[in-house]
C-alpha cells in the first residue's frame, strides 16, 4: 500500500467511493456496523480539492483503497453545516488546556475504506500520513463525528488515540470533536 496525495485523475473513482459509504446509501445496519460518511463530495468537488492538495490517498497497485481530506478550515469554500458547527463552537472546545480558536489546526476528514480493503490498516496508513502531513501547518488535526457513527469513534478515539474536546449540535444532530497532535515523521 502507497500513501500519497491524490491527483485530479484520482477523482472518479474517490467520488464513487465516497459515494457508495454516504450515510444516506447505507441502511441503519449498515452504519452501525461500518460507520458512514456525509457531504457532498462528487467528482468536480473531489477535481479542485486534489488540486489544491487536499486529499491523501491510499493506493493498492493502483486501486484507490481509501481517502482522507486535509484541510484548512477557513479555506472550504462552502463548509458543511457539521464543519459550520464545529467552526462555531471553537471557543468551548479545549486541545490541551487552551481554546480550539488559540490553536493552529487542519480539518481531518472525511475519511472513508473500500469494504474490499478494511482490516489491512489502510485507516492507520492515512491517519499517520495525515498528522505528518499537518506538521508543517498545524498543532492538531481536528475531526467531527457524529454520535450515532460508534465505528469511526472506535478507530479514531479507540484506535488512533484522538482526543475529544467536547461537543455540539446542528439541526439535531450531536456531534464530538476529537482531535490529534500534529508531529513530524518519526515524531511522538
Amino acid at each position: 500500500m502507497i500513501y500519497r496525495w491524490a491527483t485530479e485523475a484520482d477523482a472518479p473513482v474517490m467520488a464513487a467511493l465516497f459515494a457508495a459509504n454516504h450515510r444516506e446509501s447505507l441502511t441503519e445496519r449498515q452504519r452501525n456496523e461500518q460507520g458512514f460518511v456525509q457531504g457532498g463530495f462528487d467528482v468536480a468537488s473531489l477535481r479542485v480539492m486534489a488540486a489544491a492538495g487536499t486529499l491523501l490517498v491510499a493506493d493498492d497497485d493502483g486501486r484507490v483503497a481509501g481517502l482522507l481530506a486535509l484541510s484548512a478550515p477557513d479555506e472550504l469554500p462552502a463548509p458543511p453545516p457539521p464543519v459550520v458547527g464545529l467552526l462555531a463552537a471553537q471557543d468551548t472546545l479545549r486541545w490541551e488546556g487552551r481554546p480550539l480558536s488559540e490553536v493552529r489546526w487542519l480539518l481531518y476528514g472525511p475519511v472513508v475504506v473500500d469494504a474490499a480493503c478494511r482490516g489491512r490498516g489502510v485507516a492507520r496508513g492515512l491517519f499517520t500520513m495525515a498528522v505528518e502531513a499537518a506538521a508543517a501547518r498545524a498543532d492538531a488535526v481536528v475531526a467531527f463525528i457524529e454520535s450515532t457513527n460508534r465505528p469511526s469513534w472506535r478507530v479514531h478515539v479507540d484506535g488512533f488515540g484522538m482526543r475529544p474536546l467536547g461537543e455540539y449540535v446542528v439541526d439535531g444532530r450531536t456531534y464530538s470533536a476529537v482531535a490529534a497532535a500534529a508531529c513530524a515523521p518519526g515524531g511522538a
